[in-house]
C-alpha cells in the first residue's frame, strides 16, 4: 500500500542531516522538475520584496525568504519530522518506535510544493512555499508538476493508494486512472443525521490514522482489505462516493 499525505505549512527549523540532495529523493524521476523549481524559488529569494508578494507573507514571516535562499546548504531531517501542525503532531513520528518509521519509509509520501512527493524518512531542509504559488519564469505549478506527478507514481506501481492530500495537491499530481486508489475524506454525523465535512479534525483523523496503520503495519492490498482492518481496528471507515470512503469521527 501508497499512503499519500500533504504538506504542512508549518515546519520545524535547523536539522542535523547533510544537505538537500535531490537525487537521493523517492520518485527520482522527477529530478529535472525538481531542479528547475528549487532553482526558481532560490532565485525568487533574491529579491525579499518580491518573494513576500509571490509566496504571500507578512512583515513577520520575511525570514521564510532567507530559508529559501538557504535550501542548497541548509541542514535536512526526514520530511515526517520537519513538518508539523496538526496532522503532523496526530502522527507524532518522532515518537514511534524504528519499526513503524521504516514502514512510514516505505509507504508514506509526502507531497511538497517544491519538491513534489517525497518519501516520508527523505531528508529536506526547511523551506516556505505552498501548492498555489506560480514562481517567476515558470508555469502554474499545476502545469508544471501535474503530468510528471502522474507518470512517477504510475511507474512505481502501487498495489492500492490511499490518498489524504488535500484537494490542492491532488491537482498537482492526479492518481493515474488504473491505479487502484481511495481518496479519504474525515466527516461527521451530527444528531440530525446529516454528514458533514470537518477542517481542524479532519487534519487529526488523518495524521492518527497514518499513526494506527504505521504501528499496525497491516497488509492492505484493495478498499475492501482497508475497510477490513479499519473494522477490526475499531475505526468507523465506510465507502463513500465512487473513489472515496468516509472517516467517521
Amino acid at each position: 500500500m501508497l499512503v499519500l499525505l500533504p504538506p504542512s505549512e508549518t515546519k520545524r527549523p535547523g536539522g542535523s542531516g547533510a544537505p538537500l540532495a535531490l537525487d537521493r529523493l523517492a520518485l527520482p524521476e522527477l529530478g529535472p522538475v525538481r531542479e528547475k523549481v528549487t532553482g526558481a524559488l532560490v532565485a525568487l529569494s533574491d529579491d525579499e520584496d518580491r518573494a513576500a508578494r509571490v509566496l504571500k507573507l507578512s512583515p513577520r514571516q520575511l525570514g521564510e525568504v532567507a530559508a529559501n535562499a538557504a535550501l542548497g546548504a541548509a541542514p535536512t531531517m526526514p520530511a515526517v519530522d520537519r513538518y508539523t501542525g496538526v496532522l503532523y503532531d496526530a502522527l507524532d513520528a518522532v515518537s514511534l518506535p524504528a519499526v513503524a518509521r521504516r514502514w512510514l519509509g516505505a509507504h508514506v509520501l509526502i507531497h511538497s510544493a517544491p519538491w513534489g512527493p517525497v518519501g516520508a524518512l527523505d531528508p529536506i531542509p526547511s523551506y516556505r512555499m505552498g501548492a498555489g504559488v506560480t514562481l517567476p519564469g515558470l508555469a502554474p505549478a499545476r502545469r508544471v508538476w501535474a503530468e510528471a506527478v502522474t507518470a512517477a507514481l504510475r511507474a512505481r506501481a502501487p498495489r492500492f493508494t490511499l490518498d489524504l492530500r488535500s484537494e490542492a495537491y491532488v491537482a498537482l499530481g492526479p492518481l493515474p486512472e488504473d491505479c487502484p486508489a481511495v481518496f479519504v475524506r474525515v466527516v461527521s454525523e451530527g444528531d440530525d443525521g446529516a454528514v458533514r465535512a470537518l477542517n481542524h479534525f479532519n487534519k487529526h483523523a488523518k495524521g492518527a490514522l497514518v499513526r494506527q496503520l504505521a504501528t499496525a503495519r497491516p497488509r492492505v492490498g484493495s478498499r475492501d482489505a482497508l475497510l477490513r482492518w479499519a473494522e477490526d481496528s475499531g475505526l468507523d471507515l465506510r465507502p463513500g462516493a465512487p473513489g472515496e470512503v468516509e472517516l467517521r469521527v
